[in-house]
């Protein structure tokens, strides 16, 4: 290449797009419209990276299917189970319960090329880097309590009385753990493990379907929910872990907020009803998916 096509090169390389790590959860692909929405996510650069933060689907074949397309698009992409995609339906081919489906998932996903929690955590070195991207897989342990309850019981009777009870009560199971507050403290034990190993210089993203600290859900419209939306031990991790954002989903409240300085970043779609009461209340989101880094 001559001198002078260099120059005319260097002259237009900021026309090229940086790469990005962006974000999405809670796709819920059994929608029509929100299956339409999933088609139309696409990079703006070849590096782009693309977080999904749970709750794809129900059955796995829909989970796999839509993960397939969006790893054609995207250079690289992270998948969390969130809890639909641990439901086990009857309408399902795939029958598999608790952490034997969950691990069947991650096997698929492998085949496919998408990072799950149980590979080793990949390094963002694009714009903003370098981070690690730390895919996590927590549940939940019921300590999310409702103002007033003081034990479990109280507030799971609470949240009976009033109607909000997680359809997990029912479809996810916690095989072979007893329960799903002690598959959480497997997780737990696991996830703090894996993140103490990281390089101490290098900064993170941490990334989960439930929130990590309590803050988010206390925007939930029934605040006995909160029960079923993470734990209470995971509430400083974003500092202990030198976190300078966190990704999550789950509460279909699409939006960003501060702890300790840290950006917290609910990249949830959500339901289609949803979307259009907001619409109605003159309320708007940031397009999906949302920018993590730079």
């Amino acid at each position: 290449m001559s001198r002078c096509a260099r120059r005319d090169v260097a002259r237009y390389d900021w026309l090229v797009p940086s790469p990005r790590l962006l974000a999405v959860s809670d796709l819920h692909v059994r929608h029509p419209e929100n299956r339409a929405v999933a088609a139309q996510l696409r990079p703006t650069s070849e590096g782009d990276w693309l977080i999904v933060a749970g709750d794809v689907a129900e059955r796995v074949d829909d989970v796999l299917d839509t993960l397939a397309q969006l790893r054609e698009r995207f250079a690289q992409v992270l998948w969390v189970p969130g809890n639909h995609e641990l439901w086990t339906r009857r309408s399902d081919p795939v029958q598999l319960r608790g952490e034997h489906r969950y691990r069947h998932l991650v096997a698929q996903c492998r085949e496919l090329g998408v990072v799950t929690p149980e590979d080793p955590f990949p390094v963002w070195t694009g714009p903003g880097g370098p981070v690690t991207i730390a895919p996590l897989f927590l549940l939940y342990d019921y300590s999310f309590r409702p103002d007033g309850a003081a034990t479990q019981d109280e507030a799971m009777a609470a949240a009976y009385r009033a109607g909000v009870v997680c359809t997990d009560e029912h479809l996810l199971a916690p095989d072979p753990y007893p329960s799903r507050k002690q598959w959480c403290d497997a997780r737990i034990r696991i996830s703090e493990r894996r993140l103490a190993e990281v390089d101490p210089a290098t900064p993170t993203v941490l990334v989960n379907h439930w929130p990590l600290t309590r803050l988010p859900t206390r925007a939930l419209r029934h605040p006995e929910f909160a029960l079923w939306c993470g734990t209470r031990r995971t509430a400083d991790w974003h500092v202990r872990f030198r976190a300078v954002a966190v990704v999550y989903g789950h509460l279909h409240i699409p939006r960003v907020t501060w702890e300790d300085g840290v950006r917290f970043v609910e990249a949830s779609l959500g339901y289609p009803l949803e979307r259009r009461r907001r619409e109605a209340r003159g309320i708007t989101v940031d397009p999906l998916p949302r920018q993590i880094l730079p």
